[in-house]
């Protein structure tokens, strides 16, 4: 198109040059009639924006200054980036500049010309998605099955068929979060056993007494030892073992965790053999160590010492070896990649750093929470961090929560999670939302309980595929999972089924607009004009005369037994509409011979009048439908269409011009017609 207008500006500079006279200077005389027009580029354009466009159309001046004047700046340059318009930056608006720049493909249309555009939008997402995201986290805690169980020993850290997580899960949450207020949501993680437990179940034989050893004060590195102590708290490598003299990490490395934990729980009574080792200013038991479970008991914790920002300081600075020491503190969680640490005081290099935290602790330790962890103090890494094993997690604003690895009667279980919501009275669940538990984690193939990068897109619809195999089309789900991006949050995503795959519900959908240049300005115009030329084999007659005969076919003669439409199958006596000559006939004399019963005892007049009233508020409002399913209305505007058409009345073929207004999605009312 640039080369074209180079070209044609050359060609008239040479003639100025050359000819110095005007396109009419042979016309001297001024004979009427025989000035030759000016050019003029008149024309009816279909486009759709491309990325480049919409990156046009953000950094169009006419449009800066325009949403500048708004406030909607920001607004405006996602449109760049984001390749879509918004509730703020509406096409209708934003759209007329871009058709007046060089950036236009078709630039030097003339006024009287039309744009069909067509462009994408984004709507606002169901409100449900903001308020799923913004859930609480909570993960039922040991004192919860304990309750649900009514026993502090005959409990499973499991719902099972005597006590479901539906029927239980809603009296949890409401003592969980008693200010809940209506339409608070939380996103519960929990576990569940396909059998019951079977609890008090008689010892075989008499358990003898086991008597604890008072030797963990006294450890040093190098020295072989034996134990009889209790484990006190777990972690995914190791445990702390206690005696009657203090407690001592034992290092099991990377694989206890997910070795289930060699069997151990918190209580079991050992006796254990090892050498002891030192490492980061503490003493360990090495990962050689065997031991036998002799029996079990509750455990009773010393009194917690605060680990503030002072005291950290004083142990990073110790220069003996130390055995765990168990406390507590206060601190703000600070995420870095798969980095958990606990920021006690800005001002100090001190810091806690969970150790060895298993996939539910991490859930609870969210990016810039306040909390209060407590548990064993280990040892030093990096001559600043604190590790330490956890035995109890609070965070700031929630309910408390343990988070420990505790004792129960163990039965076989999964992890699951689900949504709930409050609706001012009791907590319920979600019907048509679905949260990713452990195993689906685990089936995407992810290391940890979370999702991350595009794998969403990628493993979403396969797992909702599978989930309801027998979805119907315009079934809708909310999936929400956790995502990492350097900090894990709560995402949740709709996606809706076609009939064949489940496709993300972005917001994004595609419309069409048309835009008209008048007096030089381009400007929204959301009426339609179709013209619909008399004669045969006109494609665009053709079609909407045709979409007419079948219209009728389907709703008047299919369901009340007429014969209105040809046996040719492209012309029908309803309403007068023939595909096959590209007009509405209008011949009483034809119609009766079609179906003389639809018009007994009518004049030709009276059949006339009734095909016309037929044709302007059934067959042709019908087939619009059909064919503009997308036209809606526009608030502010009557959307117009303007359809003009030929008719035959047996002696000449007369052209009209016919209008409707649309009043919903794909409803035309008949407003006027001038035959």
């Amino acid at each position: 198109m640039k080369k074209h207008i180079y070209s044609a500006l050359v060609a008239c500079g040479c003639i100025a040059l050359f000819g110095s006279c005007d396109e009419n200077s042979w016309n001297d005389n001024e004979l009427d009639g025989f000035e030759v027009p000016g050019v003029t580029e008149v024309q009816t354009v279909e486009y759709t924006l491309t990325d480049a466009d919409y990156a046009s159309i953000a950094s169009n001046n006419t449009n800066k200054t325009m949403a500048e004047d708004a406030g909607v700046s920001a607004a405006l340059k996602a449109v760049g980036t984001k390749f879509c318009f918004s509730e703020q930056i509406a096409a209708r608006d934003y759209v007329p500049a871009f058709l007046s720049s060089t950036a236009f493909p078709n630039f030097t249309l003339d006024n009287g010309s039309a744009v069909k555009l067509t462009y994408k939008t984004s709507q606002a997402l169901p409100e449900e998605i903001s308020a799923i995201e913004a859930a609480k986290t909570y993960i039922v805690s040991n004192s919860d099955y304990q309750e649900v169980w009514g026993s502090e020993n005959d409990y499973v850290n499991a719902f099972a068929p005597s006590h479901t997580a539906a029927s239980e899960l809603p009296a949890v949450l409401k003592a969980a979060y008693p200010d809940a207020a209506d339409g608070d949501y939380v996103l519960v993680t929990y576990n569940v056993s396909a059998t019951d437990p079977v609890f008090n179940a008689a010892p075989d034989t008499e358990v003898p007494e086991f008597t604890m050893s008072n030797v963990i004060s006294t450890l040093a590195a190098g020295d072989d030892c034996t134990v009889n102590g209790v484990v006190s708290a777990m972690c995914v490598q190791g445990f702390i073992l206690t005696d009657a003299s203090g407690s001592i990490f034992v290092y099991r490395g990377g694989s206890f965790g997910s070795n289930d934990y060699e069997g151990l729980k918190i209580g079991d009574q050992i006796v254990l053999s090892g050498t002891v080792g030192s490492r980061n200013k503490s003493v360990q038991i090495e990962s050689g160590a065997t031991f036998d479970v002799a029996g079990s008991q509750e455990v009773t914790y010393p009194a917690a010492e605060a680990f503030t920002a002072e005291k950290m300081t004083e142990i990073i600075a110790r220069q003996n070896d130390a055995t765990a020491i168990y406390g507590t503190m206060t601190g703000t969680v600070k995420v870095s990649g798969n980095n958990i640490n606990i920021i006690v005081d800005e001002t100090i290099k001190a810091q806690g750093s969970p150790y060895g935290a298993t996939d539910a602790q991490k859930a609870m330790l969210a990016d810039g929470a306040k909390v209060t962890i407590t548990g064993y103090l280990i040892n030093v890494a990096g001559s600043r961090y604190c590790n330490m094993v956890m035995t109890d997690i609070k965070v700031a604003g929630a309910a408390a929560s343990a988070a420990s690895l505790s004792r129960a009667v163990e039965v076989a279980s999964v992890s699951e999670s689900a949504v709930y919501a409050f609706n001012g009275t009791k907590w319920l669940p979600v019907t048509d939302a679905v949260a990713l538990g452990h195993a689906d984690y685990q089936a995407m193939g992810q290391r940890y309980d979370n999702l991350s990068g595009d794998s969403p897109e990628q493993y979403l619809p396969v797992f909702l595929k599978q989930k309801y195999p027998y979805a119907a089309e315009g079934d809708a789900r909310f999936v929400v999972y956790l995502y990492f991006s350097s900090t894990t949050s709560v995402r949740c995503d709709q996606y809706l089924y076609n009939g064949s795959e489940w496709i993300l519900n972005d917001g994004v959908v595609t419309e069409t607009a048309q835009f008209v240049k008048t007096q030089g300005k381009w400007m929204y115009d959301p009426n339609v004009t179709i013209t619909l030329p008399a004669g045969k084999g006109i494609e665009i007659s053709s079609l909407y005369y045709q979409t007419c005969v079948d219209w009728v076919a389907a709703n008047i003669d299919k369901p009340t037994g007429a014969k209105y439409v040809t046996s040719y199958g492209n012309n029908e006596y309803y309403s007068g509409t023939s595909a096959y000559q590209g007009n509405v006939d209008l011949r009483a004399a034809s119609a009766r011979a079609q179906y003389s019963a639809g018009y007994e005892g009518m004049s030709d007049d009276e059949v006339v009048a009734a095909m016309k009233h037929r044709f302007e508020t059934e067959t042709l409002p019908g087939a619009l439908a059909i064919l503009h399913p997308d036209a809606d209305v526009v608030p502010g505007v009557d959307v117009i269409y303007t359809i003009n058409f030929a008719a035959y009345n047996g002696s000449a073929t007369n052209t009209y011009v016919i209008k409707y207004k649309v009043t919903g999605k794909a409803k035309f009312e008949f407003v006027e017609c001038d035959w």
